[in-house]
This record gives structure tokens, C-alpha cells and sequence, in this order.
């Protein structure tokens, strides 16, 4: 079975497809082989106690656009395997950008590195997160088919 290449608005359906990024208010930007982006913008509920971006938004980010990533790679049926990352930096506001890519791969799995920065209103960048992880193809093909 020959599969066609995915596209920028596959990834969209596929992420428009997820309730919890239709709460968070994410969207895929880029979607290429080997590296996808999500962005969102900050919001208020996107915040913690002091101001600052909560950690567990950084970590949805991270999670998904690996997932995207290796979804250029490897198709769209995937879950991710896990990840670990570093929150470095602290946005307020502006717009969370997360691009991941495709650093190894193998027929049935991706490692991607990610980062996730903060851009302001003004332009400037600030590096909020740092992460590596992984996706791995599931038993079911794209067409429902188990394999």
C-alpha cells in the first residue's frame, strides 16, 4: 500500500481531532518532513500562581509537537514514548512556540529534540524549554488495519 504524503492540514485535522489542545487553544504552524511546530497564544488559564506559564503547559507542547514530528516520519498512527525536559526560561505572555525535530529514526521510531520559546510582542525570544522524546508507531495502520 503506497501512503501519500502528509500535509500541513492533515496535522491540523489530526490536532482540531484532540479535545484537551482544543482547551489548551494550540495549532500546528509547520508541519515538514523531520519538524512540526505548534504554537498557542498565553493566556490567562495558561498561567500559574506567580504570573508565569505553568510547567504542565510546557510539557503538553513538548509532548505533541514530538508527536507531530514523528508523525512526519513515521505516519499518523503513533503515541508518544516519553520525554524529559528542562524548563529554562519564563514567558508571561506573547506567543508559546514549540518546534521539535527529527533527530533519529528508525521504521518504527522517532527521537526528537524540541524547544520552546516565548515570543513577545516586541519580537524578542526567550528559550523556556529544552526536551528530547520519543514516538513510536502503533499496532493499527493509518487505515485502521492492524500490522
Amino acid at each position: 500500500m503506497t501512503t501519500r504524503q502528509l500535509g500541513l492540514a492533515d496535522a491540523q485535522a489530526v490536532l482540531a481531532a484532540q479535545p484537551f489542545s482544543q482547551v489548551v487553544g494550540a495549532r500546528v504552524t509547520e508541519f515538514e518532513p523531520g519538524r512540526a511546530t505548534l504554537e498557542l497564544d498565553v493566556e490567562e488559564h495558561h498561567r500559574q500562581q506567580f504570573g508565569l506559564v505553568h510547567g504542565g503547559v510546557l510539557a503538553y507542547l513538548v509532548d505533541n509537537a514530538i508527536a507531530f514530528a514523528a508523525g512526519t516520519v513515521l505516519g499518523p498512527a503513533l503515541v508518544s514514548t516519553g520525554f524529559g525536559v528542562d524548563l529554562v526560561g519564563n514567558v508571561r505572555d506573547g506567543v508559546l512556540r514549540a518546534t521539535a525535530r527529527v533527530v533519529h529514526e528508525t521504521p518504527t521510531t522517532a527521537v526528537c529534540a524540541v524547544e520552546v520559546s516565548g515570543v513577545h510582542a516586541d519580537g524578542s525570544v526567550t528559550v523556556c524549554a529544552l526536551a528530547q522524546g520519543g514516538a513510536s508507531r502503533t499496532r493499527r495502520g493509518a487505515d485502521g488495519a492492524a500490522g
